[in-house]
């Protein structure tokens, strides 16, 4: 495969994880898939959890990486584009959509880490926040949080799945780094006449036969 066409591979497979990134980080503005909590959410009562807010799915896992996915695309237009200039860009696009899925990953990761906000004993706290992660092992004390109902593993299918995205566009935007390079060095693959078995006739060597005089 030419660098141009594993460049557009990489673009439309980048579309669609920015867009799930979006998607997953709005969703979780919305526990129990009820508006009241974003609504009424304030510094003094929070009941989102705060990494939500940092919109790490929509800035980093999405903006940061849609970017870099439509430059690369235009890039690699009709496949075999010979740009080699365009390539070389695509390797600093390319590392913007590294750093920004690393953002999302790392807000994802602390959101998992901290534990979701939640109506525990009376008021709205992080009941998980000093257990590093280890109430995850332990579905016994996920009743604990009251309301939102089932906000940890509302928030543990979100966050897990920011984290897989991530994952997946750091090693795609990694390639294409790679890829941009062999694509700066080497060049694109250029078009081929794929006509009469690849070969493309020379009209200029086409001669008129000679016209005989009569006598």
């Amino acid at each position: 495969m030419c660098t141009g066409a594993c460049s557009k591979v990489i673009a439309v497979c980048l579309y669609v994880l920015a867009l799930i990134s979006i998607i997953c980080n709005i969703i979780l503005f919305f526990p129990d898939f009820k508006t009241e909590f974003a609504s009424n959410d304030r510094e003094d009562i929070p009941m989102l959890t705060p990494e939500v807010k940092y919109m790490g799915g929509v800035l980093g896992g999405g903006i940061l990486v849609l970017i870099p996915a439509i430059h690369i695309h235009l890039t690699s237009a009709k496949n075999c584009c010979a740009n080699r200039c365009g390539m070389f860009l695509s390797i600093g696009f390319a590392a913007i959509g590294v750093l920004g899925a690393i953002y999302s990953l790392s807000i994802a990761a602390v959101g998992l880490s901290k534990g979701p906000v939640c109506f525990y004993e009376t008021k709205w706290q992080r009941p998980f926040q000093n257990s590093s992660g280890g109430y995850l092992d332990n579905k016994n004390v996920w009743d604990l949080c009251e309301l939102p109902k089932h906000v940890v593993q509302f928030n543990l299918g979100l966050f897990c799945t920011l984290l897989a995205v991530s994952c997946l566009e750091i090693i795609l935007c990694g390639i294409q780094m790679v890829n941009g390079l062999f694509g700066c060095c080497c060049g694109t693959c250029s078009g081929k006449d794929v006509s009469l078995g690849g070969l493309k006739p020379n009209l200029c060597q086409t001669r008129t036969p000679a016209i005989k005089p009569h006598n």
